[in-house]
């Protein structure tokens, strides 16, 4: 998700889309876990969100 659309979200929605990226994590770690995850950068990706999400969350209204 790109930064431009997360800083126009409301801080609820903010905690929202954190909440899912953590639990999608979860499910990508436990795949790979399991050897069945194709895609490995995908974790990286969502890391990354998760990260763009913590660093607007304080600033945001």
């Amino acid at each position: 998700m790109e930064m431009k659309t997360l800083r126009e979200k409301s801080k609820e929605e903010l905690v929202h889309e954190l909440e899912l990226a953590r639990t999608h994590l979860k499910e990508l770690e436990f795949k790979r876990s399991a050897n069945q995850l194709k895609n490995v950068r995908d974790i990286r990706k969502t890391k990354q969100t998760i990260a763009r999400i913590l660093s607007i969350l304080p600033l945001a209204k």
